[in-house]
């Protein structure tokens, strides 16, 4: 075996170590997405919400693995983003915007930490109430919920991405739901946040992806966004836009002194995982900002809306695909819901739901079957 093959497979979840990375990082992100939770209160300044999930994390991804010979990167793998009603993602406000949570919104929270370059993310839906969660409401995120379990039991080695694709569909379609279009579920990697190996949620004309097979030792965030409009969200201003990637293969010599400036200190400081433009200095980076994303060295991850009165759910987790099954490592627990719609009468969701997580061994081990409760 050669230098870089064995690299290669030490970097896989073969690895023990890089097992305990990723679970390191999903145990930091969920406690973090729990300090987000009971940090939204009626009234509350969204980005305020925002900086004490990164802080969270920064500070909890630095008392781990201190005193190691090599220096280990870590901290925030996504900044925290709290989309509110029918905006449908990456809401990441700056510092100076006075937008506030009101009671009876739905809020999509969405944030990711890694360890040394292995990633864990996750996104959950929360509605800002007190009691059980009624109505369309409730249907959009039960919606969410099924299809996400539904495809934890599909993301399985030797099956096909398409077999998802049309699963989380046709759970969408039972509670009069659709998927929105464009969001992606991408393979994770050291370092990688949007790997190759993807799971489309939807065909549509702009998007498609090619056809894959799940492999044994492959980790997945699975990200399923469903809404009770149309499923086709509208970037209504770029200014709302504060989270960016760097594309790591694009070169161009900048022409602003603001733009090179900024694109400096973006290299040095996050040079592979996305960040937000408050961590920033704000007037400068809104200069610079536009040059660097016109000749693609950052890639944007836009502030997309749903129409007005739409209601939109977000669930999104971290899956590896160990030998002994698929480990569902991120997540966190739903509010009561009280759906208006039922999948008791759909044989094929529910035999789908019916799947264990987990490979049968000789001797017969116990499958984890789905459990949804909702009530009627």
């Amino acid at each position: 075996m050669s230098d870089d093959e064995r690299e290669e497979r030490e970097l896989d979840l073969t690895s023990a170590e890089v097992v305990t990375k990723y679970k390191t990082a999903a145990e930091i992100v969920n406690k973090a997405l729990q300090v987000v939770l009971s940090a939204c209160k009626p009234k509350a300044k969204i980005v305020d919400v925002c900086e004490k999930g990164d802080a969270f994390i920064r500070e909890q991804t630095g008392n781990v693995y201190k005193n190691v010979k090599k220096k280990i990167e870590r901290g925030v793998a996504f900044p925290t983003c709290i989309s509110v009603n029918n905006t449908v993602c990456h809401f990441s406000p700056l510092s100076s915007d006075e937008t506030l949570l009101e009671a009876g919104d739905i809020l999509k929270i969405d944030m990711g930490c890694h360890i040394d370059g292995f990633i864990a993310v996750v996104a959950h839906t929360h509605v800002l109430q007190d009691g059980r969660v009624t109505g369309r409401a409730a249907d959009v995120i039960a919606a969410a919920n099924t299809a996400a379990e539904v495809a934890l039991r599909l993301l399985r080695p030797g099956r096909k991405n398409k077999e998802v694709t049309d699963a989380i569909q046709k759970v969408a379609a039972a509670y009069d739901c659709k998927i929105v279009e464009g969001v992606l579920s991408h393979q994770l990697k050291q370092f990688v946040i949007d790997g190759n190996k993807v799971v489309l949620s939807v065909p549509s004309g702009e998007t498609r992806v090619d056809d894959a097979e799940f492999e044994e030792n492959e980790v997945y965030a699975v990200d399923i966004v469903i809404s009770t409009g149309d499923g086709k969200p509208k970037l209504l201003d770029e200014r709302q836009t504060t989270i960016y990637k760097r594309a790591v293969d694009k070169n161009y010599h900048l022409k602003m002194k603001s733009s090179r400036f900024i694109f400096s200190e973006i290299s040095q400081k996050f040079p592979i995982m996305p960040f937000s433009a408050r961590a920033l200095e704000e007037k400068r980076a809104r200069l610079g900002l536009v040059e660097c994303v016109n000749h693609d060295l950052l890639q944007p991850y836009p502030v997309l809306h749903e129409k007005p009165g739409d209601f939109v759910a977000h669930i999104k987790f971290t899956v590896l695909l160990m030998p002994n099954g698929s480990d569902r490592i991120t997540s966190h627990p739903l509010q009561e819901l009280q759906p208006t719609k039922t999948i008791d009468n759909d044989p094929e969701i529910k035999a789908w739901l019916a799947l264990g997580t987990k490979t049968k061994k000789k001797g017969g081990g116990k499958k984890k079957k789905g459990r949804l409760k909702y009530y009627i």
